[in-house]
């Protein structure tokens, strides 16, 4: 995984902080109130104030503002990147429309996850815009310690690369799938993480919907770390609405299922759906048969065996609720479920921090070091077409302006005069 310097951030700081993008993006008022309020306090400015100054000052510097960013924007898609600035060493995942690569960068050294794309069945599967909406998602500044981040992306003719964030802990679902189930301490760690997560998410105004172990990796200390945005829905604030039906059968909501319109505590009971297989090894309403288990899902009553807390059960049934009025984080969000008896021992500014020790931490001897990966991918050949020269044509006109280059890596990457 990619090492950065770890900025302090209290709890009390990424809470302002959420405040403050959610306000933003819900009214793009919190600039013009800043700039207000600078203005009023200033000493030469505190009297005498012309509203028509104001507004015009206001204009001016959100003009300016818009100018530095499309700079930036211009800057870093004209640096790019290409295939051939990095070693690909695993595979270490696949998908649909691709594979996810262990590569090394050739001239700095740092590891990372390339996820390599085939354009052709893309646009085939008519899937252009969930592959967007993934860039989008982890363009927006996902500088959040329990999501995986974007550090460029770019194009050939026929491939998309996203360059991410090295996570070699291991998938959730492998850890499920060697251990059963795991202990409640240990379930209730990841939960809070998860949550953190989705919270942060949630602040931006986009929905998940697609919580499922395989999407929960575990990084080198043995944090969670959400990955795969592709289902992601932008734009939808708390008591916003939806109405596309995706997700994984296991974890879908019911109101996904009965078509209705739903929210962002989709995610929640997605929450409760892998904290119950997490608690006990398997997801809630389960059912070898597809049309048995969403009928499960719709009505059968939740099944809560022997072995847990009450504060455990109690938080399933409250996230597992059917009717999403009643489910839990369905009104406050995020603050509803912090607040819960389950998670009483956490330490929300310290689990930020990750000044929490996991009670699990995988034994992994480098960046190299792939035993917490499924054979099924690292015992794969290397595509050679992942190396195809970068050049024009092809369906590059089905992904406009998908290059990118994170601000923070342009700097570092920047050729010194």
């Amino acid at each position: 995984m990619t090492v950065t310097q770890e900025r302090p951030l209290t709890y009390a700081k990424m809470r302002g902080l959420l405040s403050f993008f959610s306000a933003l993006l819900k009214g793009k008022k919190v600039g013009f109130s800043q700039f207000l309020h600078k203005l009023v306090s200033s000493q030469q400015l505190c009297q005498h104030l012309d509203p028509q100054k104001i507004i015009e000052r206001q204009r001016r510097w959100r003009r300016e503002r818009e100018e530095k960013d499309t700079e930036r924007q211009v800057n870093t898609e004209t640096s790019q990147m290409k295939p051939s600035d990095f070693d690909y060493l695993k595979v270490i995942g696949k998908g649909s429309f691709g594979k996810v690569l262990l590569a090394k960068d050739r001239k700095h050294g740092g590891y990372y996850a390339v996820k390599v794309l085939q354009k052709q069945m893309i646009v085939k599967r008519k899937e252009q815009r969930h592959v967007m909406v993934e860039r989008s998602v982890l363009m927006k500044g996902l500088q959040h310690p329990f999501l995986v981040g974007l550090h460029f992306s770019f194009q050939t003719s026929n491939m998309l690369y996203f360059v991410l964030d090295y996570v070699n802990g291991g998938e959730l679902f492998y850890h499920l799938q060697r251990e059963g189930s795991f202990p409640e301490p240990r379930a209730a760690f990841y939960a809070a993480e998860m949550l953190m997560a989705l919270g942060y998410l949630h602040s931006l105004d986009i929905v998940y919907r697609d919580l499922k172990p395989e999407n929960i990796l575990l990084d080198s200390g043995g944090h969670v770390m959400l990955t795969d945005f592709g289902l992601c829905k932008e734009g939808v604030a708390t008591g916003g609405i939806m109405h596309t039906f995706c997700g994984t059968p296991e974890y879908l909501a019911p109101e996904v299922l009965q078509g209705q319109p739903y929210s962002p505590a989709v995610d929640w009971w997605g929450l409760g759906t892998v904290l119950f297989e997490m608690l006990y090894g398997m997801p809630p309403f389960y059912s070898r048969n597809t049309a048995e288990m969403f009928e499960n899902i719709l009505h059968a009553p939740l099944q809560l065996r022997i072995g847990v807390s009450d504060a455990a059960r109690s938080l399933l049934e409250g996230l597992l609720q059917k009717d999403v009025k009643n489910r839990l984080g369905g009104s406050d969000n995020l603050l509803e479920l912090q607040d819960h008896s389950f998670f009483a021992s956490i330490n929300w500014d310290d689990l930020l921090a990750k000044k929490i020790k996991p009670l699990f931490i995988p034994n992994v001897t480098g960046p190299c070091d792939v035993s917490y990966i499924d054979p099924e991918f690292t015992l794969l050949p290397v595509p050679g077409s992942v190396n195809e020269r970068c050049k024009a044509g092809g369906t590059s006109e089905a992904f406009p302006g998908f290059s990118f280059m994170n601000p923070v890596e342009y700097v570092s990457f920047e050729p010194v005069s």
